[in-house]
């Protein structure tokens, strides 16, 4: 059977060892003879898995104690929500950088909460660069970033500072979480769906700083209190058991090949081949800034001068194992995502696809 590289934004590669592992494991978790899925969250063995995961979370991106750490449900979608309505005061006022279709999403729901101040865009040039002046309000609790834009290929490549000094920053990683070290120093909260770069659908990883949850002025069902989640150690209800055991395996995995600075590397080096061949090749160009393209997710367009059909170029991908590489509604053309299981080989085999996919055009 040929190889196969997916490329897919998310639900997103895993390695192959995470997913033989959490196969085990729905099979027969750690020699119990039962399954993981039926097993109570309330046991030892599931409070020692989630445990262990929470430690290694803290390991790899060397997390303060002054942290906590959640696994929750509902996607980063619902943080858009839970965030403002746990942190920002219905008088109170936030700011938010707006870089593409999710951090958008996040500012919207933010306006049901609170006051939203939209401190930067680049909506009107189809969110293809990170705007480098950012109008914060004095005032404003926190500034909100999405650290990398997963449709449009842009990744803040240095985080910005609260203007209020008594402000924090809040980050949607989704897409980039684990993929280089953190500085946690002006962090207040970060959020990440694990469906791109550290497991499967259904579990969302939140570190908030504790002192943050301080009584507001509202009402908040228990489902969507930070304070309540904390108090119960992500065991509020049922948590999403399998896939936090899908994480921890990723994690390990993480750990094994020499953590988050190693696979940091990894990814700059993929990432700068594959760039590089967008740039040689005649067919194709990035729609992208070149001081904001993403290491994880690179949008790539044929050259205005192509006039050829996209979907000709996927089906020649797709006869070579090379799957899910079509661009997003919005941008068109392709995308590959390289998150940290995508091995070299992968971003190889398409850099070869390419080359010779401009060899068989310009030849006719």
């Amino acid at each position: 059977m040929k190889t196969i590289y997916n490329f897919s934004a998310g639900p997103a590669v895993l390695h192959p060892s995470v997913i033989r592992s959490t196969a085990d494991a729905a099979n027969n978790f750690n020699n119990s003879g039962m399954s993981l899925m039926e097993m109570s969250h309330r046991s030892k063995p599931v409070v020692d898995m989630v445990n262990e995961t929470e430690e290694l979370s803290r390991e790899l991106l060397q997390i303060p104690k002054e942290f906590e750490v959640l696994f929750l449900q509902g996607g980063a979608s619902l943080q858009f929500s839970m965030i403002p309505m746990n942190l920002l005061t219905k008088d109170a006022v936030a700011d938010y950088t707006d870089t593409g279709s999710w951090s958008y999403k996040a500012l919207n729901q933010a306006k049901l909460f609170g006051k939203v101040n939209i401190a930067s865009s680049s909506r009107t040039s189809n969110y293809s660069f990170i705007p480098k002046e950012i109008n914060q309000l004095t005032e404003s609790i926190y500034l909100h970033i999405t650290s990398n834009n997963t449709i449009y290929g842009t990744q803040w490549k240095e985080f910005p500072k609260p203007l209020n000094s008594s402000g924090f920053l809040v980050a949607d990683m989704s897409s980039d979480i684990f993929s280089r070290p953190l500085n946690f120093d002006n962090f207040g909260l970060i959020y990440a769906g694990a469906q791109k770069n550290i497991g499967p659908a259904g579990v969302t990883l939140v570190v908030i700083r504790k002192e943050l949850l301080k009584e507001i002025d509202r009402k908040i069902p228990d489902m969507l209190s930070y304070r309540i989640h904390i108090e119960k150690n992500s065991m509020f209800n049922t948590p999403p058991v399998m896939s936090i055991y899908a994480i921890n395996c990723s994690l390990k995995w993480l750990k094994s090949v020499g953590g988050v600075e190693s696979i940091n590397k990894n990814n700059l080096i993929k990432a700068k081949l594959l760039y590089t061949e967008i740039k040689r090749n005649s067919l194709f160009q990035s729609p992208v800034a070149k001081e904001d393209r993403s290491l994880m997710n690179i949008p790539f367009v044929f050259n205005e001068d192509i006039k050829e059909n996209d979907t000709l170029f996927l089906e020649f991908c797709d006869k070579r194992g090379l799957k899910t590489l079509k661009g997003h509604r919005s941008v068109g053309g392709f995308r590959a995502s390289i998150y940290n299981a995508m091995p070299l080989k992968g971003v190889e085999a398409l850099i070869h696809a390419m080359q010779d996919y401009e060899k068989l055009i310009r030849h006719h």
